[in-house]
Formats: C-alpha cells, sequence, structure tokens
C-alpha cells in the first residue's frame, strides 16, 4: 500500500477583502441571511392570511421562487448522475488497490448506516412518538409505495435513460397532458453498467472515458451556477414552508419530529465525531471542512443537487484523494442515506405501529435494521424518503396508511434528513483514506479560507509541464522552472495515490 504524497497546490493569493465584505461573500452567512429573512417572509406572509389553501402575492412569489430553484437542481439531477458514476467507476483504473478501496467504502456505509438505525429504533421504543400522537391528523394520498418486489422490478432498464412517459386526459378539455419521469435506480444501473464495460474494454475505451469526464466537468460547472444562487433558493423554500404548513402542524406531531432531529443530531454530532476522533483526525476541521455542503443539502432537500460541493469540500476540504473521492462521494450521494433511509424509516415505522396499537416483535426490529442497511439505494439520492418508509412497511406488514399521517411535516423533516446524508457521504471517504494512509493531512488541517464556489484554479493541475515550467520561470530561477517541469509530469500521480 502506497502511502499518500500532498498533492502539489500553488499558493494562494493573500485574502484582501476587509471584515464586512468578507461577512457578505461568505456563503454561511448568505445561507443564514435567508433562513431567517424566509422564515419572517413566511411568518408575514401568514399573518396577511396566506395558507396552503389559500393564495397572496407573497405567497405566491414565495413558491415560485423556491420551486423554481429546485427545478434548476432537478434538471441537472440525471446527466449529473450517469457522467458522475460512470466517471467515478472509472477513475478506480487511476487508484492503486481500488478494489479495496471501494470494499471499505461499502463496509463503512453499512457500518454507520447500522449506527444510525439503531439510534433510530432505541428513540422509537424510549419516545413513543406514535403513542403521544395527537389527534385529528389527516391521512395524505401515498403516491409512491415501496415493496422488495417492486424495487428489485425497478433495477430492470426500461431504456438506457431510464425513461418514462405518462400522458393523462385534461379535465375538462379533453385534451392529453404528458409528462416525462426518469427513474434514477434505473439511470444508477445504466451508468454503473456502463462505467464497468468501460473498464473492461480498456485503452479502446478511453476516448468515451475522457468525453465523459468531460461532460461531467461542464455539468458540474452548470451546478456551481445554480449553486450560487442557493440563498435566493433558500429564502423561497424556506418562506413557502412556513406559509404551506407553519408551527402548527407540527403540534400534533411534535414528539415525532422531535424524535427525528434528536436522532439526527445524536448522529451528526455525537456519532461523527467519535468517528472522526478515532481515527486521529480533528472534528473541528471535519465540521469546518463539510459545513458548507451541510448548509446546502439542508435547503435543497437533494442529496445529488448537493453532489458536486459535497466532492469538493471532500477533495478541498477534508483531504481525500480526488481519484478516490470522485468514486466514492457519488456512490455515496446514491446509497449512502443515514438520515432517510435509516433514522427516518426506523422512527417512522415504530411511530405508525405505535399509532395503530401494533406491538413489533424482536425479528420485526431486525427486518428495520436489515432494510435500512440493503435498501438504502431505493432513495436514490433524491428529495424525500418516501419510497424508503413503504419499503420498510410492507417488508414488516404494517398499514401503508401511516405514510398519510407523515407527509404533512415530511418537508421539514427532510432537512435535516439531507444534511445528516450529505455529512455521511464526505465522512466515509475521509476515514477510508485515512485508514488507508492516502488521506492529505496537512490538507485536512490547513485553515478554511476562500469561498467554497470560487473558481480559483489552485487546487488543478497545470495543464502541461510547459506550463508549469513556465510559471516557475517566471517567478525564479531556471532550475526552478525545470524542477517545476518535472514535478507536473508526476503530480497527477500523486494526487491519486
Amino acid at each position: 500500500m502506497s502511502t499518500s504524497t500532498p498533492t502539489a497546490r500553488r499558493p494562494k493569493a493573500p485574502d484582501t477583502r476587509g471584515p464586512v465584505r468578507k461577512l457578505l461573500t461568505s456563503f454561511g452567512f448568505q445561507i443564514l441571511a435567508a433562513l431567517v429573512l424566509g422564515i419572517a417572509a413566511g411568518l408575514i406572509g401568514r399573518q396577511l392570511g396566506a395558507t396552503h389553501d389559500t393564495h397572496t402575492v407573497l405567497s405566491d412569489t414565495l413558491d415560485k421562487i423556491g420551486g423554481s430553484y429546485v427545478t434548476l437542481l432537478r434538471a441537472a439531477v440525471v446527466p449529473l448522475i450517469f457522467t458522475a458514476i460512470v466517471a467515478s467507476i472509472s477513475n478506480l483504473r487511476r487508484v492503486q488497490n481500488a478494489a479495496r478501496l471501494a470494499g471499505q467504502t461499502i463496509l463503512w456505509f453499512a457500518i454507520t448506516a447500522f449506527i444510525a438505525v439503531s439510534i433510530g429504533i432505541v428513540l422509537g421504543i424510549t419516545i413513543q412518538p406514535g403513542a403521544h400522537a395527537g389527534t385529528g391528523l389527516e391521512k395524505g394520498a401515498v403516491a409512491t409505495q415501496g415493496t422488495w418486489w417492486n424495487f428489485l422490478l425497478g433495477l430492470i432498464p426500461q431504456n438506457f435513460l431510464g425513461l418514462a412517459v405518462n400522458t393523462t386526459a385534461g379535465p375538462t378539455d379533453g385534451t392529453f397532458v404528458s409528462g416525462v419521469n426518469f427513474n434514477i435506480l434505473q439511470v444508477i444501473v445504466v451508468a454503473a453498467v456502463v462505467g464497468i464495460a468501460a473498464l473492461k474494454a480498456g485503452r479502446k475505451a478511453e476516448p468515451f472515458l475522457v468525453f465523459t469526464e468531460s461532460l461531467l466537468k461542464v455539468i458540474q460547472r452548470v451546478l456551481w451556477w445554480i449553486i450560487r444562487i442557493a440563498p435566493l433558493g433558500t429564502f423561497g423554500l424556506i418562506g413557502s414552508a412556513v406559509i404551506n404548513y407553519g408551527w402548527d402542524k407540527l403540534t400534533s406531531l411534535a414528539w415525532f419530529a422531535g424524535a427525528i432531529y434528536i436522532g439526527l443530531a445524536l448522529v451528526l454530532f455525537v456519532v461523527y465525531p467519535i468517528l472522526v476522533k478515532t481515527h486521529g483526525l480533528s472534528v473541528k476541521q471535519y465540521f469546518t471542512g463539510v459545513w458548507p455542503a451541510v448548509q446546502l443539502g439542508f435547503v435543497s432537500r437533494s442529496s445529488i443537487g448537493t453532489l458536486p460541493l459535497t466532492e469538493r469540500v471532500t477533495e478541498r476540504n477534508l483531504g481525500v484523494p480526488r481519484g478516490y473521492a470522485s468514486f466514492a462521494v457519488p456512490l455515496g450521494a446514491t446509497t449512502k442515506m443515514d438520515g432517510c433511509a435509516a433514522i427516518y424509516p426506523a422512527l417512522a415505522a415504530i411511530f405508525v405501529a405505535q399509532f395503530f396499537h401494533i406491538d413489533l416483535n424482536i425479528m420485526q426490529y431486525i427486518l428495520i435494521v436489515i432494510v435500512s442497511v440493503v435498501g438504502s439505494a431505493a432513495t436514490a439520492g433524491t428529495t424525500g424518503a418516501i419510497v424508503m418508509l413503504t419499503l420498510t412497511l410492507s417488508t414488516l406488514g404494517l398499514p401503508l396508511e401511516g405514510v398519510g399521517l407523515l407527509l404533512a411535516i415530511d418537508p421539514i423533516l427532510d432537512m435535516g434528513r439531507t444534511a445528516v446524508n450529505v455529512a455521511g457521504q464526505a465522512l466515509v471517504p475521509t476515514i477510508v483514506a485515512k485508514r488507508e494512509g492516502i488521506l492529505d493531512l496537512d490538507l485536512y488541517n490547513a485553515p478554511r479560507n476562500g469561498l467554497p464556489f470560487a473558481e480559483d484554479i489552485d487546487d488543478e493541475a497545470p495543464e502541461s509541464a510547459e506550463s508549469a515550467a513556465d510559471e516557475a520561470a517566471d517567478a525564479g530561477s531556471p532550475e526552478d522552472a525545470a524542477a517545476a517541469a518535472g514535478s507536473a509530469d508526476a503530480e497527477e500521480t500523486a494526487s491519486v495515490r
């Protein structure tokens, strides 16, 4: 096993921004300000009479702003998933001990999922949210039902893009309306098969892999532009959520919502720090490094939409080699869901059982663990975890009507669930890289300066040995130029070992 060699990086230019400008350009400050302003706008809207059923100019404006931002994120999901998974699998050809790294990654996905679902079960038994549920709960309609049979059949691609077109008749005028949907699980399967086939094809597949990696960079650049306006989207999403659901919706489900967020907090602020500390890493550095992605995951409610930022902070802030991070993070964004696929279905299943006065036996609790650890891919990194919950309920034989009880506050819960998902998707590659001796500790422990979306090039390898030599020649002696030319040849190799 080779050890990590810190990737050569150009020194960053000194930050000349004043304290006020630093604060205003801070992504964390912008998100926090958007949260506060969104809550204020939502409360104002409710005071003006806006509700889920009663619309006003303010409520419609907030809904359009938030909905448009989510639409932008979703528009990039399918091409991002396909290119990210193909590129991540193909990148394994550049990493030493790729099979070992992949095995360790999947193992730690399972370990952390087991810990998370165990916490969910303990909280469900202790707090008993179903026994404390209020009266008058509305049973919303369940749009999607998950079963093991449907899950397995859903893995079989109907076409190359996992594309489905649904056509429905108009309610009054006799016209027909068509909508295009993508089966994300099928896209994942197709991308994984294509990536593996490209690896097996060897040198003949190099042009295709180069094109895919180039296309991924283009798509990620588009995502950066979308991410840059995240504060605006946050303002609309939070404001709309306050108007549509309000704080009164939490009253009847306060115990359940409290149990969910207690579980999420235990995983994020207790379990993850313990794992970081036991591997000899700084907890503070982990949180400061991953926090930009956690914030975006919280407001976007989409692991896939947050994927480019999660991968960037995993590489730039946490020091995971690019070759390994580009495999592990996309894999985690589609299968690593400690919030959506572990804590939430465990607590929700126990809530439903308690609400309908059904006693669970030890075998059913074991089934909850198995479903959560094995069935995480059913969430597919998209907004919401209803499929995972219905999969759990159907496996346990619990009434699916219970899902409708929780739909009213699902968006509020989904924010916290996705934030924990994203934190875990960055944690596991960091732990595995540390265990395998390939983590860039200097980068992990470095001060967190600069914007997470800055289009700087100090993390990019020089395009050629000549360009590196030219840069060194501009700043130093001919000997420096020669040394730079030699180091540029080895830089890419060093960055992925």
